[in-house]
């Protein structure tokens, strides 16, 4: 079974087509304002209108509003919901208003932390694991890995993807230690914070495609 992909964070079409003829699964938009790869709506609307329909189109969000989110959909043309610091009774809500699947961020550093992927049945479709930043720091993005190890044996309560630190280099290890069957990348196909490189980009989906 050939494991899917998400590209996250991009903001050009450039690397947008290269995330889509690279055959990447998934693409994620930000809105997030901190976060160097944040989406005005415009330009939002504008790559979502180049992304084919056999690819999903992912918006990635932090405790967000209501009004954010219904333009965000909007514009974005949002296929799913990746949650990133919510409470169980909000993404419930957000699930009942707006009906699309709900991606649920979990943040890694123990094993313990996985447990926390139970509560989510009922709720949510996909869990994400990606590894814990420090306080103050951005959710995601930020190019740290949790260990892949905590994985072993685990018993996931819900389809999941794996997230956190991942790159061209050691995607195909990740895949052969977590037996993930979706990755998704984001610092790991940049040259700088925010800049997605098209060729970083062709190399994390071959090595993928390889895996």
């Amino acid at each position: 079974m050939r494991v899917a992909t998400k590209i996250c964070g991009l903001s050009t079409p450039e690397t947008l087509d290269a995330a889509i003829a690279g055959g990447a699964s998934h693409v994620g938009f930000v809105f997030f304002p901190q976060s160097p790869r944040h989406l005005t709506f415009d330009l939002a609307a504008g790559l979502a209108a180049c992304v084919p329909a056999r690819v999903g189109r992912v918006g990635v969000f932090v405790d967000p509003d209501d009004a954010l989110l219904a333009k965000a959909i909007e514009t974005g043309r949002l296929d799913a919901l990746q949650l990133h610091k919510v409470r169980g009774e909000r993404a419930a809500a957000i699930a009942a208003r707006f009906r699309l699947p709900l991606w649920i961020a979990i943040a890694i550093r123990t094993r313990a932390d996985l447990d926390q992927g139970r509560g989510w049945k009922g709720i949510a479709q996909r869990l994400v694991y990606d590894a814990r930043t420090p306080a103050g720091a951005l959710p995601g993005g930020m190019g740290l890995r949790f260990d892949w190890k905590l994985l072993d044996g685990f018993s996931h309560p819900l389809p999941w993807a794996l997230s956190g630190g991942l790159s061209p280099g050691n995607v195909a290890d990740a895949i052969g230690v977590t037996g993930a069957r979706m990755v998704d990348v984001s610092s790991g196909v940049e040259s700088a914070p925010g800049v997605k490189d098209v060729d970083k980009i062709a190399a994390f989906l071959q090595a993928v495609a390889r895996s």
